[in-house]
This record gives C-alpha cells, sequence and structure tokens, in this order.
C-alpha cells in the first residue's frame, strides 16, 4: 500500500533535509564525505523515524537500540539524524564541522557527541563492534530476561560500506555472529559499487550475499535506495528472523543528486559552490538557502519523535526488582 501523498511529501522534505545538511557541511568545512550521507539518507530516515527505540532526553537509557555508522567517513548522515531528531547537536555544531574541538569531528567520537554510540573511523571496526555489542545484549537478556519481563530486548543497527566489507575483521566478525546467531543484530550494507578510487570491481567482486548466507547470516535486498516502502518491508521482515543476524543490502547511488552521482568523484571531499546549487536545484531544493531546516509542523514532528519514551521503562524495571529480587540484586 502506498502512503498518502502528503506523507510522501513529508517523507522526502525530511530525508532532502537530512541531504542538504550534509552537503552544507561538507562545503562549509572544504572537506569531508557527501556521498554516503545523500545515498543513504532514506535509509536512515526511515529506520530513525519508524523502528528505532531512542530517547534524545536520556541518550545513555540502557535499553536503547544502538546505530552504529561503521563507514564512520560518512558522519554528517548521523550528526544531521541526532540534530534534527532532538539531540543535543546544535545547529552551530554542523556547522562546524571537522573543526577542532567542535562536536563533529570528520570521524564519529562517543567522547565527544552526545548519541554516538562508538568510535568509527578505520574500515571495519564499526561492525565488529556492533557484533561485540550484540554479543553482551544476548547474555545480559539470557542472564535477566523472564517471562513477562523482556527488560534487555534492544537491537544493534549499522550501516557498513563496501570499504568494511573489504576488511578482513568484519568477516571475522560476521562468522561470529552468524555462529552465535546474533538475532539481534541488523545491518545495511550501503552497496553502491564505489569506493574512493573508483568502481569496486577494482578490488572486490565476491558475491556479498552468498559470503553472508555462507556465514550464517539472513540477507535480504532492496533494490532501489529510495524505495521508502521496499526499506521499511525489509526492516520489517528482518525483525520477524529470530535465530540469525541480518543483512539489507540497499542499492544506492552514492551522492545521490549531485553532478558526478553514481561516480568515485561524488565520494569525498567537498563538491564546490556550483555544484551544491546544482545539486539543491536537482532535489527541490531552494538553492540560495545553507543549512536549512524546514518549519513545516508535520515535518518537524515525524523527525523529532521517537518511537519509544525511556521513562516507560523505569515502571518495567520497578515491577521487575520487585517480583525478582534476587535477580534484580545480581546487578
Amino acid at each position: 500500500m502506498t502512503a498518502p501523498k502528503t506523507q510522501q511529501n513529508i517523507d522526502q522534505l525530511c530525508i532532502n533535509t537530512i541531504r542538504t545538511l550534509s552537503l552544507d557541511a561538507v562545503q562549509k568545512a572544504e572537506s569531508g564525505h557527501p556521498g554516503l550521507p545523500l545515498g543513504m539518507a532514506p535509509t536512515a530516515y526511515v529506520l530513525w523515524t519508524k523502528f528505532m527505540r531512542y530517547n534524545p532526553k536520556n541518550p545513555k537509557w540502557f535499553n536503547r537500540d544502538r546505530f552504529l555508522l561503521s563507514a564512520g567517513h560518512g558522519s554528517m548522515l548521523i550528526y544531521a539524524l541526532l540534530h534534527l531528531t532532538g539531540y543535543d547537536l546544535p545547529l552551530d555544531e554542523l556547522k562546524r564541522f571537522r573543526q577542532l574541538h567542535s562536536q563533529t569531528p570528520g570521524h564519529p567520537e562517543n567522547f565527544m557527541t552526545k548519541g554516538v554510540e562508538i568510535t568509527t573511523g578505520p574500515l571495519g571496526q564499526g561492525f565488529a563492534n556492533g557484533v561485540g555489542m550484540a554479543m553482551a545484549q544476548t547474555h545480559l537478556a539470557a542472564k535477566f530476561n523472564q517471562k513477562g519481563f523482556p527488560i534487555i530486548d534492544h537491537h544493534i543497527y549499522c550501516i557498513c560500506s563496501d570499504g568494511d566489507l573489504m576488511e578482513g575483521v568484519s568477516y571475522e566478525s560476521a562468522s561470529l555472529a552468524g555462529h552465535l546467531k546474533l538475532a539481534n543484530l541488523i545491518y545495511f550494507y550501503d552497496d553502491n559499487n564505489i569506493t574512493i578510487e573508483g568502481n569496486t570491481d577494482l578490488a572486490f567482486n565476491e558475491d556479498a550475499t552468498k559470503r553472508f548466507e555462507a556465514a550464517g547470516w539472513h540477507v535480504l535486498e532492496v533494490a532501489d535506495g529510495n524505495d521508502l516502502k521496499a526499506i521499511e518491508n525489509a526492516i520489517k521482515e528482518a525483525h520477524k528472523i529470530k535465530d540469525k543476524p541480518k543483512l539489507i543490502r540497499v542499492k544506492t547511488i552514492i551522492g545521490f543528486g549531485m553532478p558526478k552521482q553514481g561516480t568515485n568523484k561524488a565520494h569525498s571531499d567537498a563538491p564546490g559552490e556550483e555544484a551544491v546549487k546544482e545539486t539543491k536545484r536537482n532535489l527541490g531544493w531552494d538553492e540560495n538557502k545553507h543549512f536549512y531546516r524546514t518549519r513545516t509542523r508535520p515535518a518537524k514532528k515525524q523527525l523529532k519523535k521517537p518511537s519509544v519514551i525511556s521513562a516507560g521503562t523505569k515502571t518495567s524495571i520497578s515491577m521487575f526488582q520487585k517480583k525478582f529480587p534476587r535477580i534484580s540484586a545480581k546487578r
């Protein structure tokens, strides 16, 4: 079923806000990686507004879903998301992207920016960190969860790139995740066939689907990274799989909307003022507006709606402690 036209317009407005904030920040810094944020904005938007459980007012809520950007070079994607969803990351910090002492370093740092779960940069690192997180969550759930009280049931979501999958650490950790049947893992593979050097065929042409299936993962595919309904359906399907980690291959166009979209020229570096203007025109955006956020109330509401309020968990924990005092005492 297709979403109503009004909702489609709101969705696209929100997605293009993520894209243009990322683009403006990279251009202002005169460095960065605009390609991933522009290509993966739709996937991240669907995940953050329809599935993820988080609370910007309580970023360390213990049962929050974890979002990892293993492809940390595309850091403006997570900064735009954190800013727009209400985390303590003001617009001025987006304007200070990649500047000394800013809260928006070139690669995400978990000790500098609220809402960033792990420091990522070296490719494959975030992928493996997520497997470790999933192991910890599974252990805690086995130790504390009781019938009717699933107090630890969060997911670990991760965006990874071709570069991540080329690294040995991602393959080793993927093998372990499949062996342990870590069903709380849902990873998104930004499958755009481009690296900084050129097409992935230069160094990487294996069948990622077969590779991950052999490692014990359930693999789903989204043929068009701009198809919001297909992305949503893939995530819903992933949630139904209870005995395997999941990889969702999302076919994207790197630097979507840019004059050099789909090429390694869209991967990194500031595109230039004229290219920024052309990209905004391609996205139906006002080319003369910089760091513009929509003032349309439905769009603002859509972007600032955590799917669960962590305060509600306090009641469940309190009830759990009363019913299972001996287990609670093991904390």
